[in-house]
């Protein structure tokens, strides 16, 4: 749309933005007035807005509060001769993109202009992602307020319309099945089966009969015809989840049928043609599990197309009071219950855990603080109550902690690499030998215990 509305009082600025912003390729909306600025946001939608900080009739920071209110994505940037540090601060905190003093650099403000048109573009690709996919998706896979998250909502978007594979990879608990859905969702093939399959649950000995399917005699016991996993995945989408935990023996098998796009049923000498998008994920490292001799290279090349990974929770701390409101609400509808939010203190104990079972494990945690809490605020005692679920190594420790710890362990790491020889592990460390020493005093650490005997 690339369609900016400017709002000032000053005639001269209001003609100097519409030509410079025009020369750069936008259609421009103006107005002199926070009256004359609502009445054209309602009758025309634009990506952003350039706002006089004082205007004749209000100011640029409660006219964007109101544009926000009619345009939620609306990016706006604030313009101003009585630039202060307060204001500037006041206008980021209630939403504003950026702030600019007048006067202003050209280059400068284009530059904001690009940037905000690019925060506006990404925002509407996942907002249209989300509608596509809500009715048929859990809230997990629409709640993406990390950068990580976000990126991977675009990578679904962009690899949804092909038929091309796709690995999904990831921590157990992450939502990689998810992830399948909201592409299959937004395929040309969602109105046509998703069918997942659970490799690690599924025995050696049944492997092939579960996927191919089997005829009336194929073996003993088959006394009816069967059709198998891949059948009921015509037209649609086949999740393989877990795809490491197929035995060495039936992956040659599994890459055949991935090669040809055909397979025998057991029992029949006829093939069927298959006709379906295939997803798989994993939670191991599969270059290593090929080294390891537990998975087949030339597999892993036929699945390993398009990647998709899923960051853990730990790295996406945006989206977890967000996923908490959300289990919330729903155990609280679920079981009836008045529960209405959690105490600070619990949020910061969920803030600080890792999450190793990821959103899986997140989701248990607030199931059963709703279940077992009596009042309107979950109680510090409900999260994460049980003594193994605190795992000390596994806790974010405050970040001055952590550099300490980082610095101490780094500076150990060196003393054993040169045997205790300080002006090396000074070299290395791009200090002065002096400054170096330092440090060893400030952890207690001795050079005697480094050297070797």
């Amino acid at each position: 749309m690339n369609k900016i509305l400017v709002v000032d009082d000053d005639p001269s600025i209001l003609t100097v933005l519409e030509m410079r912003l025009e020369a750069g390729g936008y259609d421009v909306l103006m107005a002199a007035s926070v009256k004359e600025a609502l009445s054209v946001a309602r009758e025309n939608a634009f990506d952003l807005a350039l706002l006089d900080y004082k205007l004749g009739d209000g100011n640029g920071i409660e006219l964007m509060e109101k544009l926000k209110e009619m345009m939620p994505l609306l990016q706006v940037i604030i313009l101003t001769a009585y630039g202060t540090i307060q204001n500037a601060v006041t206008a980021m905190e209630k939403g504003a993109y950026t702030y600019l003093a007048k006067p202003f650099d050209d280059e400068q403000l284009m530059f904001q202009i690009k940037s905000c048109m690019e925060k506006s573009r990404l925002s509407r690709e996942v907002e249209n992602l989300r509608d596509m996919v809500a009715s048929q998706l859990g809230f997990e896979n629409i709640i993406c307020k990390s950068q990580s998250m976000i990126e991977v909502l675009k990578l679904v978007k962009q690899t949804a319309g092909t038929d091309s594979t796709i690995l999904i990879s990831g921590e157990s608990g992450t939502g990689k099945e998810l992830i399948a859905k909201s592409v299959h969702h937004a395929s040309l093939r969602k109105d046509e089966p998703f069918v997942a399959v659970n490799c690690a649950a599924l025995p050696e000995n049944l492997f092939e009969s579960e996927l191919f399917g089997y005829e009336k005699g194929a073996f003993t016991g088959a006394d009816k015809r069967r059709p198998g996993f891949f059948a009921k995945a015509q037209k649609g989408t086949f999740f393989f989840d877990e795809v490491s935990e197929i035995p060495m023996t039936k992956q040659v098998k599994l890459l055949r049928v991935l090669q040809e796009s055909e397979y025998y049923p057991l029992g029949s000498s006829q093939t069927v043609k298959l006709d379906t998008r295939i997803i798989a994920a994993t939670n191991k490292d599969l270059v290593s599990e090929i080294a390891a001799g537990r998975f087949r290279q030339d597999l892993y090349y036929r699945i390993h197309v398009i990647p998709i990974h899923v960051p853990p929770l730990r790295q996406r701390l945006e989206c977890i009071p967000h996923l908490a409101d959300h289990f919330l609400r729903k155990y609280a509808s679920d079981m009836r219950k008045p529960v209405k939010r959690i105490c600070d203190a619990g949020l910061n104990k969920i803030l600080k855990y890792a999450w190793p079972g990821n959103v899986r494990e997140l989701k248990n945690v607030i199931e059963y603080a709703v279940a077992m809490c009596d009042s309107e605020v979950i109680g510090e005692e409900l999260i994460l109550q049980s003594p193994g679920e605190l795992m000390g190594n596994d806790i974010l420790k405050p970040l001055k902690v952590a550099k300490k710890d980082f610095e101490k362990e780094y500076i150990r790491k060196l003393l054993r690499l040169t045997e205790g020889n300080v002006s090396q592990s000074a070299k290395f460390a791009g200090k002065y030998r002096a400054d170096f020493y330092a440090l060893m005093k400030k952890y207690d650490l001795e050079i005697e215990d480094y050297r070797s005997s």
